[in-house]
């Protein structure tokens, strides 16, 4: 399944108006039904995604709905600008030839997540879990042609080229690829209030993401700074 980068984009922005409305029925205080967050991650890449890419930089938010003051509902808009390694563009820099060509790769998810908390005055922490549609382009800075009979390897399909029968496939020609699936995901969290107001407090967070794909599996585990409302 295929989907645009910009329709994750547009769906989000629907969810955060019809939801932005909502916000003046109730009182924001601790019992508040109501949660928003914003963050910052920087995101550790794990398994085999590891050989591929550094790490990466982006921003995360979200809105949902508090059933109690230890259950809700959360729903997240996530974005990760990912870096590639040089074992990543090395196999496409020997078959191009050339050393000048460099790529990137840009992670988008729209999740839905169930959120478990145990808030003191102070400080809190909680559980957080759910799953929904991830998607990954990457562009390279220049067209690149695999030679006939190039042996295939994890770089290559990282880069959304194909294989078969242990080689990649010369018709895969391109500067780039994206890819849309669905995955899941599951972490935990830690909060501290800031200042007076009772709504604010501070979160850091990691989560670990899997997000499968007929090309390459990529894992990937944000660890987070933001602010809860």
């Amino acid at each position: 399944m295929r989907i645009s980068y910009r329709l994750l984009l547009a769906a989000s922005l629907i969810v955060f108006l019809c939801t932005t409305p909502l916000f003046g029925q109730y009182e924001y205080d601790e019992n508040s039904k109501l949660n928003t967050n914003l963050g910052f991650p920087v995101t550790v890449p794990g398994g085999s995604t590891s050989e591929f890419v550094t790490f990466g930089t982006g921003m995360v938010a979200g809105a949902g709905y508090n059933f109690n003051r230890y259950n809700a509902f959360v729903g997240e808009f996530m974005w990760n600008w990912l870096y590639p390694t040089d074992a990543a563009l090395g196999p496409l820099r020997t078959a191009l030839q050339s050393t000048d060509l460099n790529g990137h790769s840009n992670l988008f998810s729209l999740t839905g997540n169930y959120k478990l908390e145990a808030r003191g005055k102070r400080v809190g922490a909680y559980l957080i879990a759910g799953g929904g549609i991830y998607y990954r382009n990457a562009s390279l800075s220049k067209t690149v042609t695999p030679p006939a009979g190039t042996t295939c390897t994890s770089a290559w399909t990282w880069w959304g080229f194909t294989c078969s029968s242990g080689t990649v496939v010369v018709a895969t020609t391109h500067t780039g690829f994206s890819d849309a699936v669905f995955g899941g995901n599951a972490g935990v969290g830690f909060t501290i209030k800031v200042g007076d107001a009772p709504r604010y407090r501070l979160y850091f967070e990691a989560r670990y993401h899997y997000i499968p794909s007929s090309t390459f599996i990529t894992r990937v585990i944000p660890v987070t700074t933001g602010i809860r409302f």
